[in-house]
């Protein structure tokens, strides 16, 4: 059981530094490449016509520390009509069914009261930006 416990150790120890991750106390190297597309042409004589040799293949460049997240430019947000005219609907609606209310008698408030609402509704979104 002890040479089981000590061999699961020892194995889980190494396992990080064998993956190539960061171990405190180890240095670390990457490797970065990019596979690049690469032509020659090779002339020709008189008797042999020229050719293009192509082949691909791998350069070492620097990596990147950043991360994809950093590097990326922020996306412009499109610039639209942002005036919101419900606060000023609502108050003109209210303000101008109650002007309406003041202001008929009798039969003639059935109708009065909906159009001074509508109205004032109108009026108060123009007032507040819309």
């Amino acid at each position: 059981m002890k040479i089981a416990l000590a061999a699961l150790i020892a194995l889980s120890a190494a396992s990080p530094a064998l993956a190539g991750e960061y171990q405190p106390g180890y240095s670390t190297s990457r490797t970065c490449t990019r596979s690049e597309y690469r032509e020659e042409y090779v002339p020709g004589t008189q008797n042999s016509p020229g050719y293009v040799k192509s082949w691909s293949e791998d350069v070492e460049v620097p990596c990147s520390s950043n991360s994809s997240a950093t590097r990326r430019r922020p996306v412009p947000q499109p610039v639209g009509d942002n005036n919101d005219c419900s606060e000023g609907t609502l108050i003109g609606g209210l303000l101008g069914a109650g002007l309406a209310t003041a202001g008929s008698r009798g039969k003639d408030q059935w109708w009065a009261i909906p159009a001074g609402g509508a109205a004032g509704a109108m009026l108060g979104c123009q007032i507040d930006g819309g």
